[in-house]
């Protein structure tokens, strides 16, 4: 490292060190609802393990692994899971993560395209361990991240600045209906990091941009988002993929929540979302209708975040332990819990 690039370091360290509160959201997890994930989900080697999609790992389930070993304030499973990121996904030239790694396939990376929202949560987890337990290599780390995020994946189209979902194959020229964004991907609260880890006036302006899609993007009945979106013109469901609000989609209210969002955006999409009284689906934009009820604990735990941010409700005691056996609706039950804990301890 340069001379100027240790001072640059340096001074980040101490900016977000003593501006920036992660410290806040060490501990907000747990101990033991952490323990009871990783015995289901974390693997000796540090890869999480999606048991609903072949036993595959991934950049967002790094991603998510670190964040919550953050959350729940434990170092050691931390650094195992970065170890694994680290050497078994970060192979690409540019410094973007490769998504998808099979143990049962070699090599075992079988698509070295990246994905733009693993991404984000590594960076963002390695910039609040960084600062929160003094760690220069994590924060170093998570600023080279940060900068390949925003040379290959943050791009300014048609007056606005977007997130690609990955590096290849979604952008204008790639696609017939490019860009194509998948608005579930904007981790909306990791975007002020991402701006002093990588300094440029794109990420507020890729913030302010993606709050105003969402507010736009209205399809169907239901008025929700689609889970792919093409943006050639005006915002439409993309060609070659469901027209639906899917499994990723039901992040998104969470994803707002977490950043702070306006809670009538968040209202909007959680009632378009649920059905019967509130079960979170996949539902079909054209018709409206559920093409698939999600029972999950760890789904149904977004409307009780949703409930106590916008009327206090507190939450049942039975929905505070981690039942979900399966790493999505398990990781996004952690994720409100956590929040809850920081910002919102009365409901619980």
């Amino acid at each position: 490292m340069t001379a100027g690039r240790l001072i640059s370091m340096l001074t980040l360290i101490g900016f977000l060190a003593s501006s920036w509160p992660a410290a806040a959201q060490q501990g907000s997890l747990q101990a033991s609802l952490w323990k009871t994930y990783k015995s289901r989900f974390l693997d000796a080697s540090g890869r999480i393990i999606d048991n609903a999609n072949g036993g595959i790992s991934h950049s967002e389930g790094q991603g998510y692994g670190l964040l919550l070993a953050f959350f729940a304030n434990s170092r050691s499973d931390f650094e195992q899971i970065w170890s694994f990121t680290k050497i078994e996904l970060l192979v690409r030239n540019d410094g973007l993560a490769a998504w998808k790694w099979d143990p049962t396939a070699q090599p075992h990376v079988t698509d070295v395209n990246n994905a733009s929202d693993g991404d984000l949560l590594i960076a963002y987890a390695l910039a609040m361990a960084g600062a929160a337990w003094d760690r220069q290599d994590y924060l170093s780390s998570a600023a080279s991240l940060a900068r390949a995020i925003l040379e290959n994946v943050v791009v300014e189209r048609g007056g606005r600045v977007l997130l690609l979902p990955a590096a290849e194959g979604f952008d204008a020229g790639e696609r017939a209906d490019g860009p194509v964004i998948n608005p579930s991907y904007w981790i909306f609260e990791a975007f002020s990091i991402m701006a002093i880890l990588a300094p440029s006036d794109q990420w507020p302006r890729l913030e302010r941009d993606g709050l105003a899609l969402l507010n736009t993007m209205k399809f169907g009945p239901r008025n929700l988002p689609a889970e792919w979106v093409s943006l050639a013109r005006q915002p439409k469901p993309a060609e070659g993929f469901e027209a639906e609000f899917g499994y990723n989609a039901i992040r998104i209210p969470l994803y707002l929540l977490r950043a702070e969002a306006e809670i009538g955006l968040v209202k909007r999409l959680q009632e378009g979302m649920t059905v019967d009284g509130g079960t979170p689906a996949i539902i079909d934009l054209s018709s409206g209708e559920p093409k698939e009820r999600l029972d999950d604990p760890g789904y149904d735990f977004v409307n009780h975040v949703v409930a106590c941010v916008n009327n206090g409700t507190v939450v049942p005691n039975a929905a505070r332990e981690l039942t979900s056996e399966f790493y999505y609706p398990a990781t996004l039950h952690l994720l409100g819990l956590a929040y809850l804990v920081e910002k919102h301890p009365s409901c619980l």
